[in-house]
């Protein structure tokens, strides 16, 4: 049986209680008023360089010398318009540091949970010692998804702005909204979320009793029972994940949209979830645990890392070479925000998702070289954190961002309670399955 670290246990503690501080801290410190707001652009672009304040300078100057009244009102209004959309820019920032976050690390669990569905739909021989890892690591879908079902309820309460669409005064003034609201709205968004949540959490439950069952078991029953789960859960994950990309960050965005973009962000659950397994199963051995584990193993895992991430790279290609090539304006004005006001994480993105795993990963001999491969999935990860900020960030804080408190404290605050939760699940059954089919082929595995 695996016995928790202390070290590992307080460390987790420490990161969330300084999370909650650093968000804390930007949630206090977000403007409440549009005189807020503008003395914060401008203190952060210089007295006389603020956006919105040089902005509505020039416009009330072209008022004054404009003969027409109406044009001037119009001009007002525009200024009004435009500073309330920078306060709510602002407003969002702590919350949508907070949701990345919280997305973040839940999808890193339900990556797992389709890695670790495919395995026993296929009755893959060479993971079954790998299970136990895999089925702690989605322990954390019920906390992640609880507290991702909560903010969306916050959206829904207009607790913030990041959802435009859930704004009445908005789909008022929008025809294409008005058009999406019979999919687009506020109550058939919950209820969708809630079902996501309930099949993905029931399938691990059950999946995860039925493997525990299996060990005392003196048939393969409970093993045949879980096949047969995993393969019709396969066929609701491939539906609801595409759904749940829509809704949860495509939607952010409702005036664009991408074919690809369920593939899209599979490809980074899918790619961040197997390398946590490596680096988690690579911890377990330093410490002396899943002894019958070996570099084959690791070996294999590393494999499905470098072929997801060149996966990734495909359909984020496809994504942008389409909408770039084609110039429509609807539509390539999402890489265009991305590519003028987020150079750093839009392409650092790149180069750590796609331009350091070819390099790193693509020789066999390294992928059984365990630092090589922690180092290599912590450049994944944090790749892959920049992605998920990148589908986020631009269209709910457009410019007005940068990696401060808020952004830092949602990634220490997940990320101690992914790690408590996840090594506390691997406390309650022993790390090795018992009487899996498959488990001697496992043991045995050699590549």
């Amino acid at each position: 049986m695996y016995t928790f670290s202390n070290k590992l246990r307080i460390g987790s503690f420490i990161a969330m209680a300084v999370g909650l501080i650093c968000l804390a801290t930007g949630f206090l410190s977000a403007p409440s008023t549009v005189e807020e707001a503008k003395a914060m652009v401008a203190s952060a672009h210089g007295d006389d360089h603020g956006g919105e304040v040089a902005h509505g300078d020039k416009a009330s100057g072209h008022a004054e010398k404009d003969t027409h009244g109406e044009a001037a009102a119009h001009v007002g209004e525009h200024d009004a318009s435009h500073d309330e959309h920078v306060l709510h820019q602002l407003q969002n920032r702590p919350w949508s540091a907070l949701y990345v976050a919280a997305f973040f690390f839940f999808m890193i669990s339900l990556g797992v949970l389709a890695f670790y569905a495919i395995q026993r739909a296929a009755q893959a021989g060479w993971s079954p010692l790998l299970f136990r890892v895999m089925e702690g690591i989605t322990s954390y879908l019920v906390p992640g998804g609880i507290i991702v079902f909560v903010i969306l309820v916050l959206c829904v309460l207009h607790m913030n702005h990041m959802f435009v669409w859930m704004d009445a005064d908005v789909v008022a003034h929008d025809k294409l909204l008005q058009g999406k609201a019979g999919y687009l709205n506020p109550t058939f968004f919950l209820i969708r979320a809630a079902i996501f949540l309930g099949g993905w959490i029931f399938y691990r439950q059950y999946s995860r009793k039925l493997s525990l069952a299996q060990d005392e078991s003196d048939d393969n029953s409970n093993f045949i029972k879980n096949f047969r789960w995993s393969a019709a859960f396969l066929v609701f994950y491939l539906i609801t994940e595409s759904m749940m990309s829509w809704d949860w960050i495509m939607s952010v965005d409702p005036h664009w949209f991408s074919t690809l973009f369920g593939w899209y962000v599979f490809a980074s659950m899918f790619v961040s979830g197997i390398t946590v397994i490596a680096m988690i199963t690579i911890y377990l051995k330093s410490r002396g645990y899943l002894e019958d584990v070996n570099d084959s193993h690791l070996h294999d895992l590393a494999k499905f890392m470098f072929g997801i991430s060149i996966f990734w790279t495909y359909l984020w290609f496809a994504q942008f070479m389409l909408i770039w090539y084609a110039n429509i304006p609807e539509e390539v004005t999402y890489f265009v925000t991305r590519i003028e006001d987020y150079k750093l994480p839009f392409f650092g993105m790149l180069a750590m998702n796609f331009i350091f795993p070819l390099l790193v990963l693509m020789n066999s001999d390294y992928k059984r070289v365990n630092w090589f491969v922690i180092m290599a999935g912590i450049v994944v990860l944090l790749g892959h954190y920049l992605d998920v900020f990148n589908m986020i960030m631009p269209a709910t804080v457009g410019d007005q961002w940068y990696i401060g408190l808020p952004e830092i404290g949602g990634i220490l605050f997940f990320g101690g309670l992914f790690v408590y939760w996840v090594f506390n699940a691997l406390t309650k059954a022993p790390l090795q399955p018992k009487r899996n089919p498959f488990i001697e082929e496992s043991r045995q595995f050699h590549y």
